[in-house]
């Protein structure tokens, strides 16, 4: 045994020969540090990056302690270990791993989750496997069932994977109160982690143990991290490149350096930050036929399963991916990262850089590709900040009402009857209930009374079931929201673009808007909640349009963009002294890790705002600045902080105004619509007066104007069983508001969207350092470089600038495959129904020779009844002489009649406008007709 592997000799002997048999010749750094503490039963939380044998970590020591018990007493025992994990397509890599020790150890491992079928859930019910592999939410209902609930008693160790990302949702805030409820049953038990780097790992930890104490085993990854940030010249050949693949330039380089960085490595991940730019970089990747593959959460099971094993098996270079990539999938050794834009936070860079290497306990080598100045700024922070363990903490859900309400009837059912102090002691010590008031307890238990789903006896203190507390415990085994997801459909094409959720739809859909999906610009033509369908039609030109929205943002915590703003600061007073951009790049190359071409580009920003003479936003000094009704608040604070300073701001401007205004943020910029009459000097004011202890009520005030509380309102009162009173009436949310705005429905709905969406107290904060006089407010009457870049910061920067002609190709395409009905108005007795491809240039009557032939929509019989009909009403008239004039169209145009009667919503006298433009080009034909379609999407409705 080599000297690395003595941590090994803390395993029993038939663990130790399977370790060789499996070819385990050293432990990795993770397992040298926390193998010993789990062997010894400890509590422990194992912290490291994706790959670096985590699951083999918890469970060995787990493995350990099931096969040195007596062989007489073996299979006497129900489950002896849970091994939970948050994701909903349990990983095939580590069940057929897990399953292998099984076998070489003689020990039973199962999996349980929402497809397993009966037979399956039967048989573990009554012959209990050792270790089951499962999810929090099927623990719920294991927790319901009376012959699991025995199996469940021998429990002796409980595994969590991905602990971090349960700590940060209610999912896993559920989960903390149902390990108590096992301690209920089966009395203390081992608790295991294994989570991605935290800023909080002890906080963390507390979360899994319920404070009980825990072994931190953390490996700092930063140490080992060998990050670089690259924003891409445009160099020769990228013009050519552009062309070949419909883009400009600049994305061109995007797209060469990432194929550079692929092919001086063996086997790399390339990691976006959403599913639209994973597409439309994968098409370009395809179009060059480069060898990479994609792999998101929106692709088929089967498809990801391919594409895992091709490129573990080296048929491919590299692998395209989102966030699906940063959990344990075993896709072989990865020797670098490429990160596509800046990663948002330096937890993500950990997580995804820290999946090349470490099957060697190698360095992690990345690289950060980036767009823009923010995105450089941003991505040199977040590196630098990677490199110093300086992480964010986790986000821990404290105190959700709603899981309160979801948890009690399924603890009722276990006890039949239980008090409110009982209750209360068991919530109290599950982590993010520990300050959970019996004020509060008692206020969900009696909302849920009024709800039938439990009975509350007050009198004697005590909570029982009812006839409904059973259905309401099966319908709510999960607190991931139920959400109904809408079609997205181009008018012009038929086809579906994606889906949206519910929340998006609720919150921001409605005609007009535009958003990025698939890597191209929509524009929202109408919203069908019947059919759940959204009509949008492409953007023509994406570079005279800002999205006003451009998928779910990762948002930048405020730590990353004050180190932006720190940038800036450092850099201003170099440029005023007209220091050369190369001497301030080179100064910066000390402390980032960037060349000074990539700091240089960047700087750019700063020096232009410099000679433009308007003062630098950082940290200590936000600049108000604007023209015309557009106003910008400077303020480089994240995503959260300013998301709730631009509610203040919005909403008092909004009340002066006697208007509303516009808002849009992101996390170095407030930007504001303003009515005419308000100026910069107001906005001012308003920072500098607005008392910070008024915040958290001015926000509260008004987030009940807004469709993001009502949205959270109905998601919350479902889980309190409160909707069913309403079920069938199409309640709205502005009643739904009205009914529930003194209950505990509601302070949770509020408390969810400051938790997820706001920060109320460091908004409260910068608005004291103002008062303060620690960061001054200045304003400037004329739009800056810096402000400005904002406006292109949500653009999809893969949108080709010509989408124009991809969108006319698919308009023909679909035209040309469509069928029409020919029909001769002359002899009234040939009808032909056929695609509009096979149409003749000059379609004539094979009866009679004539060439009078109408062309209709494929569904009209009714216009062919009308014009072979003796008599005729009002109607058939109608369609006798829309007939005529298409059969005159066809008989002047031929076949181009036929393809402009075929759009859609183009009828005769629209089709007649269109050939009549003499257009010679197709594309301009095609545009024409387009633009026809369009208009008719638009006010069918009226119609």
């Amino acid at each position: 045994m080599t000297e690395g592997a003595a941590a090994f000799t803390v395993l029993g002997s038939e663990v130790r020969a399977a370790l060789s048999d499996r070819g385990f010749q050293s432990p990795t750094r993770t397992q040298r540090r926390a193998l010993p503490p789990i062997a010894a039963g400890e509590h422990t939380l194992v912290v490291a990056p994706t790959g670096t044998g985590k699951t083999e970590t918890a469970m060995l020591p787990v493995f350990d302690s099931l096969v040195r018990t007596e062989d007489e007493e073996r299979g006497t025992y129900g489950f002896r270990a849970l091994y939970i994990t948050p994701l909903r397509a349990l990983n095939r890599d580590m069940r057929e791993r897990l399953d292998w020790w099984g076998e070489q150890l003689g020990l039973n491992v199962d999996v349980r989750h929402g497809d397993t079928t009966d037979y399956r859930r039967s048989k573990q019910a009554n012959d209990p496997p050792d270790v089951l592999v499962t999810t929090p939410e099927t623990v719920q209902a294991m927790l319901t069932g009376s012959k699991l609930r025995t199996g469940l008693e021998s429990l002796a160790h409980v595994v969590v994977d991905e602990v971090h990302e349960l700590a940060a949702s209610k999912r896993g805030a559920q989960l903390t109160v149902a390990l108590e409820r096992l301690q209920e049953l089966a009395g203390p038990f081992q608790r295991v982690g294994l989570s991605a780097t935290v800023g909080d790992p002890e906080a963390v930890g507390a979360f899994l143990t319920g404070g009980r104490g825990c072994a931190i085993r953390q490996v700092d990854v930063g140490s080992d991290l060998d990050v670089s940030v690259v924003e891409p010249a445009v160099e020769d050949g990228d013009e050519r490149l552009a062309s070949e693949l419909v883009t400009d330039a600049t994305v061109a380089s995007h797209v060469r350096t990432i194929l550079d960085l692929v092919e001086k490595h063996e086997s790399t991940l390339i990691f976006v930050n959403t599913r639209q730019t994973a597409e439309a970089l994968g098409s370009r990747f395809k179009e060059l036929d480069a060898g990479i593959g994609v792999h998101h959460g929106s692709l088929s099971k089967e498809a990801r399963i391919d594409v895992e094993d091709r490129f573990k098996a080296g048929e491919l270079d590299g692998l395209l991916c989102t966030s699906s990539m940063e959990l344990g999938i075993d896709v072989g050794r990865i020797d670098h990262v490429v990160q596509y834009q800046s990663p948002r936070e330096v937890a993500r860079l950990l997580q995804r850089v820290g999946r090349a290497g470490h099957r060697r306990d190698e360095v992690s080598s990345g690289t950060v590709v980036t767009t823009r100045a923010d995105d450089t700024f941003e991505a040199l922070a977040i590196a630098r900040r990677a490199r110093d363990g300086e992480v964010e903490r986790a986000n821990i859900h404290e105190g959700s009402l709603d899981v309160v309400a979801n948890q009690v009837p399924g603890i009722a059912m276990d006890a039949e009857e239980i008090s409110i102090a009982a209750l209360h002691e068991l919530f109290t010590r599950a982590y993010p209930f520990r300050d959970l008031s019996e004020e509060d307890l008692r206020a969900v238990v009696s909302e849920l009374k009024g709800n039938r789903v439990v009975w509350f006896d007050e009198a004697v203190d005590t909570v029982e079931t009812t006839g409904g507390t059973w259905q309401y415990v099966y319908a709510n085994l999960s607190m991931i929201p139920d959400e109904e997801t809408y079609d997205v459909e181009d008018v012009a094409s038929g086809q579906q673009v994606g889906t949206l959720d519910e929340r998006f739809v609720v919150n921001f859909a409605s005609a007009g808007e535009v958003f990025v999906q698939r890597g191209e610009m929509w524009r929202i033509v109408d919203v069908d909640d019947d059919e759940s369908t959204v009509k949008v039609s492409p953007v023509s030109d994406p570079a005279g349009e800002v999205p006003s929205w451009v998928g779910q943002e990762i948002p930048v915590p405020e730590a990353v963009a004050r180190e932006v703003g720190s940038m800036r600061d450092v850099a201003t007073p170099q440029f005023e002294r007209e220091a050369p951009r190369t001497a301030v790049a080179r100064e910066f190359a000390n402390r980032y890790p960037a060349d000074e071409a990539t700091l240089g580009s960047a700087l750019a920003q700063v020096e232009n705002h410099v000679e433009a003479d308007a003062p630098t936003p950082t940290g200590e000094r936000i600049v108000v600045e604007g023209r015309g009704n557009t106003f910008v608040v400077n303020a480089p604070f994240g995503h959260k902080t300013n998301a709730t300073l631009g509610r203040v701001l919005s909403s008092l401007l909004g009340q002066r105004a006697g208007s509303t205004v516009g808002l849009d943020t992101d996390p170095y910029r407030i930007e504001l619509e303003v009515p005419s009459g308000v100026s910069l000097g107001e906005v001012r004011e308003l920072l500098e007066t607005t008392d910070p202890e008024h915040v958290e009520a001015i926000v509260e005030l008004s987030l009940k104007r807004s469709d993001a509380l009502k949205f959270r309102l109905s998601q919350v009162a479902a889980k309190f069983g409160a909707l069913k009173r309403w079920e069938g009436s199409g309640v709205s949310g502005d009643r739904l508001l009205a009914a529930l705005s003194d209950t505990p429905i509601y302070d949770e709905a509020v408390r969810e969207v400051f938790h997820e969406d706001l920060a109320v107290e460091a908004a409260a904060d910068v608005l004291r350092s103002v008062r303060d006089g620690d960061c001054e407010v200045l304003v400037h009457g004329d739009r800056t470089p810096i402000g400005t870049d904002g406006r292109s910061a949500g653009k999809e920067l893969l949108s080709p600038e010509n989408a124009d002609a991809s969108v006319i190709e698919t308009v023909k395409e679909r035209i040309r495959n469509d069928r029409v009905i020919l029909f001769c108005v002359h002899c009234q007795d040939w009808k032909q129904k056929t695609k509009v491809r096979r149409v003749r240039d000059q379609p004539d009557c094979p009866e009679c020779g004539s060439t009078r032939i109408a062309a209709l929509n494929p569904w009209d019989e009714e216009s062919v009844a009308a014009v072979r009909a003796a008599e005729k009403d009002e109607e058939q008239e109608h369609k006798t002489e829309r007939a005529y004039q298409a059969a005159g169209l066809v008989q002047s145009h031929g076949k181009r009649a036929v393809i402009a009667l075929a759009a859609r919503g183009v009828g005769p006298t629209n089709a007649a406008r269109v050939i009549n433009k003499l257009r010679e080009d197709e594309q301009a034909f095609y545009r024409d007709l387009l633009a026809q379609e369009r208009e008719y999407a638009r006010t069918q409705s009226f119609w």
